[in-house]
């Protein structure tokens, strides 16, 4: 067994469930195709890595992705409860460094984890962080509850508050470069994923959104 892993979190993909705040200006039906491509984009990204993946859906499992990975429902009643206990389990099934990573990440690599778990060797903790202020990967050496614990989910201020509460326990804590995750109109046009990809274009063209 390796002792890397990475866990995937992976919203289910209903339509009007996904990508809300882009839904606003766009419409269900398109937020609902671009959260699609973004997950085969993460699932195409991690395919090619050479460590263990664990996948956590939001409401069940679904077979079609990942098909040869063990997949998980996601179980508690905030987003840190959840990543927690799919740390604790990684944890308790013996892996020694684990990462992990959302699904709505449009220049998510091989490499970024890989670097996220490389980190590990000399480090506590390792952030990925998101320019919303958030982080889009998160990995542990070992288990550090005060991570997931009354935390300001969704703010533009959570890595911020994280690293600071991490610096005063002297943990040591570092980070890897920053990226952008999908969450609003304005993220998806000033993304390579909408410059580059003819077919999203196209969806958002469709809607009018962009004339």
């Amino acid at each position: 067994m390796s002792k890397n892993l990475v866990i995937i979190f992976v919203k289910n993909i209903i339509l009007g469930q996904v990508k809300t705040r882009l839904a606003k200006t766009i419409g269900d039906i398109d937020a609902y195709n671009i959260y699609s491509n973004l997950v085969t984009t993460t699932e195409k990204a991690t395919l090619k890595l050479a460590i263990e993946r664990h996948i956590y859906f939001s409401n069940e499992i679904m077979p079609s992705f990942w098909k040869h990975d063990k997949k998980f429902v996601q179980k508690g009643a905030d987003l840190g409860s959840r990543m927690q206990q799919a740390f604790q389990n990684g944890f308790d099934e013996g892996y020694e460094n684990i990462v992990l990573i959302g699904s709505d990440l449009p220049t998510i690599s091989k490499e970024i984890v890989e670097s996220g778990i490389s980190k590990l060797k000399n480090n506590d903790i390792v952030f990925g962080p998101a320019e919303d202020g958030g982080y889009y990967l998160v990995g542990m050496s070992k288990m550090h509850p005060s991570i997931f614990k009354d935390k300001p989910w969704s703010t533009s201020n959570l890595l911020t508050l994280t690293l600071q509460e991490l610096k005063a326990k002297n943990h040591s804590v570092t980070l890897i470069e920053t990226l952008n995750d999908i969450d609003t109109f304005e993220d998806l046009i000033a993304s390579d994923f909408y410059k580059n990809n003819s077919r999203i274009q196209e969806i958002v063209k469709q809607n009018k959104a962009i004339k």
